[in-house]
């Protein structure tokens, strides 16, 4: 036991004596959570909008200032034809045009959206929200009810994808370049020649890494409820047991990693890239598994962030127990399993 905790100590102070990787550690995390829940965003906001109405009655101008007043539309000009109001959205001063129809005060129809259709997500989500703004007031025809998420916030999609793709980017990278890194300076004879047998080995170098994963998965957890105004409706123990088990998946896998790899630099560009692109595209992240081709469905089927993040979207926004991220669970659980067996079958007793 001793020599298992010297081995421990002794990756820890590898750890805390580079200052680099302290800053990736704790940098990168604070750094994509502001970008991903500040910067990068699909809320409707402010979207430049004319007005295109052969007459200005009193319930055609109760609809515009409806538009005007909600933060999701700004009114930039009043057009006197559609081919006007589409010239300036070609002329790149307005993103759509709704024209309101001479009947729309008696029948409260008869209106078009033309909209600028470069980004075809966020135009139909123009057109949703300015339906929404002219029919939902004075007991209008649509009356939507937006469960978990009822200011349509961007935020509580990403933050759980963020943290996927953070624990097992920093996890696996840092993990990755820790058995290298003994190869590159020598020092994996002392590793051979010690009593400890290769598992315990394995063990001690992931032990440091589990505990500053979880310091950065509390950092993330306060940034999401006290910053990004996420909530955590579940219940939190068993958000931190799925994390747990999804940063003793991304351990298992950068150690793999490592072993296969002969040099840091390998090291670091397969976890870093053969990881990035599968996590952003495949693990729903961005774009639902469902609306994807059947063969990339398939491969995502092998992507570990998908189900963490399908795992915490229920938890965190959803509320729901664990019953219904049983399956998740298994899923991860089964990975970790897999990883942590093929890293000890993968380490070298005798150097090459």
């Amino acid at each position: 036991m001793k020599q298992f905790i010297s081995f421990v100590i002794k990756e820890a102070k590898h750890i805390l004596r580079d200052k680099r990787t302290m800053l990736i550690l704790f940098g990168m995390p604070l750094v994509l959570m502001l970008i991903f829940g500040f910067a990068i965003t699909t809320d409707v906001k402010n979207v430049r909008t004319v007005v295109v109405t052969s007459s200005m009655d009193h319930l055609t101008q109760q609809a515009v200032d409806r538009l005007a007043a909600s933060e999701y539309f700004t009114i930039v000009q009043v057009a006197a034809t559609p081919r006007e109001a589409e010239q300036i959205i070609r002329g790149q001063k307005a993103d759509m045009a709704i024209v309101f129809g001479p009947d729309f005060a008696s029948k409260r129809s008869g209106v078009q959206f033309i909209v600028d259709g470069a980004d075809p997500n966020m135009s139909q989500q123009w057109t949703n929200y300015a339906t929404g703004v002219l029919l939902n007031a004075d007991g209008g025809a649509v009356n939507t009810k937006m469960l978990y998420n009822p200011q349509m916030r961007s935020a509580y999609n990403f933050v759980p994808a963020i943290m996927g793709m953070l624990l097992m980017l920093v996890c696996a990278m840092m993990t990755s370049i820790s058995i290298v890194r003994e190869k590159e300076k020598g020092t994996m004879e002392v590793l051979l020649v010690s009593p400890v047998r290769p598992l315990m080995i394995i063990v001690a170098k992931a032990i440091p890494y589990l505990v500053l994963a979880f310091a950065i998965l509390v950092i993330i957890l306060l940034m999401a409820r006290f910053v990004l105004g996420v909530p955590l409706v579940g219940s939190l123990f068993w958000i931190i047991v799925i994390s747990i088990i999804y940063i003793l998946l991304a351990l298992s896998l950068g150690l793999l990693i490592s072993n296969v790899a002969k040099t840091q630099l390998v090291a670091l560009l397969l976890s870093a890239m053969v990881l990035l692109v599968p996590i952003v595209m495949l693990s729903g992240m961005l774009f639902p598994v469902e609306s994807m081709p059947r063969v990339l469905q398939w491969i995502s089927a092998i992507v570990p962030p998908r189900y963490y993040i399908e795992a915490m979207r229920k938890l965190m926004i959803m509320g729901v127990g664990i019953k219904e991220v049983a399956r998740e669970v298994l899923i991860l659980t089964s990975m970790v399993a897999v990883l942590m067996t093929l890293a000890l079958v993968k380490f070298n007793k005798r150097l090459e």
